[in-house]
């Protein structure tokens, strides 16, 4: 029997553009099956948290326009798990939103906000790490993180700095660090005490609330006016004539830099965040000359370290290009140098000029 205390928020509302042609703002990444596993990435999300929240109470936070989607992919979720967003603000606005929607239901919540494209394959690990979380902050004032063991000196993630001195598993942080460049990233990881920020928090609802009121008042302010209209019909009104108030501003920023109730656990579990091409070629099984392939049939002459992905069953030739993207989608063929692969945002922007908005 799980514990009906525990809730989960499963962050489902990005775009998730440097993985275009693929995803596109009307049908984004984590509503594909990216791996090319069966399952979408919010699908394996959702049932990896399930393994330890009851299903009812896990949360989806996503645009409004990605309603149906949701419903369609998660058939076992109700129309009340689903917290739309009527305009982009960020984290912080929405993760208080559906906090204050969980504490009315039940003051005793506590809860995980994870977010929904993330890759995890240890799966026992991942709920071991967060009942760990949960026990803690079951007890403590805290707000917890779990932070990734670096593997090499990442320029695109943020760090966490922990307490050096502690030899327990959960350690307190000291501070959060911005995306370093490369020479940074380098002294991070030869000093020991650096985690990457993976965006996975766990706290009790009281705390949560608590830091939003105390580090952004106008922003508490301006969602706990609602309090007496969430979870029930009232709620869309408000919510629409307010929600588009807030900042724009990151969880990160909002509450966990100001506070110094922090604390964060390393992950035991392998972990990439599926935010680019490459990243997903790093997760997949290659053939003999490396190539990547999802869904397509190959014949690959003189062509290694290629991600190929297309239709199902669709026949790809290749020869001659080393370490390049392909990815062919309805009616956008993309052949890419994977070395490039974080300049795909500015690529999709200038189609969108020159060929209209709707291949985005």
């Amino acid at each position: 029997m799980k514990n009906k205390n525990y809730y989960a928020i499963l962050m489902a509302g990005g775009v998730g553009s440097r993985f275009w042609p693929v995803s596109t703002e009307a049908f984004p990444k984590q509503f594909h099956d990216m791996l090319g596993t069966g399952d979408t990435l919010i699908q394996k999300t959702f049932y990896r948290l399930a393994n330890l929240i009851p299903k009812e109470n896990i949360f989806i936070l996503t645009n409004e326009r990605y309603n149906d989607l949701v419903l369609e992919q998660l058939p076992e979720v109700t129309q009340r798990q689903v917290v739309l967003e009527p305009a982009m603000r960020n984290t912080a606005p929405c993760i208080l939103y559906a906090s204050l929607k969980i504490q009315k239901e039940n003051p005793d919540a506590v809860m995980i906000v994870a977010p929904s494209d993330h890759w995890i394959e240890d799966e026992a690990t991942f709920s071991k790490n967060v009942q760990q979380a949960f026990d803690f902050c079951s007890k403590n004032n805290a707000l917890m993180t779990l932070g990734i063991q670096p593997t090499f000196p990442n320029t695109g993630y943020g760090y966490i700095e922990f307490d050096k001195i502690s030899a327990e598993a959960i350690k307190s942080v000291n501070q959060f660090r911005e995306k370093p460049d490369y020479e940074t990233a380098k002294q991070f990881i030869a000093q020991g005490n650096f985690l990457w920020n993976a965006g996975i928090f766990m706290w009790s609802v009281k705390s949560v609330i608590e830091a939003f009121k105390n580090n952004q008042p106008q922003l508490y302010a301006l969602f706990e006016g609602g309090m007496g209209t969430y979870n029930t019909e009232l709620e869309t009104h408000f919510i629409k004539d307010n929600y588009p108030n807030a900042d724009n501003v990151s969880v990160d920023y909002a509450i966990m830099e100001k506070s110094n109730n922090v604390f964060v656990i390393a992950a035991e579990f392998d972990w990439n965040d599926l935010g680019t091409w490459g990243s997903l070629y790093d997760k997949l099984d290659k053939d003999s000359a490396g190539n990547a392939v999802v869904h397509a049939k190959t014949l690959a002459e003189d062509a290694s370290g290629n991600m190929i992905r297309t239709k199902k069953d669709k026949i790809v030739v290749v020869d001659g290009l080393q370490d390049y993207i392909i990815v062919d989608k309805d009616e956008v063929l993309l052949i890419y140098p994977k070395t490039k692969e974080q300049d795909i945002k500015q690529v999709l922007q200038k189609v969108k000029d020159e060929f209209g908005e709707h291949y985005g």
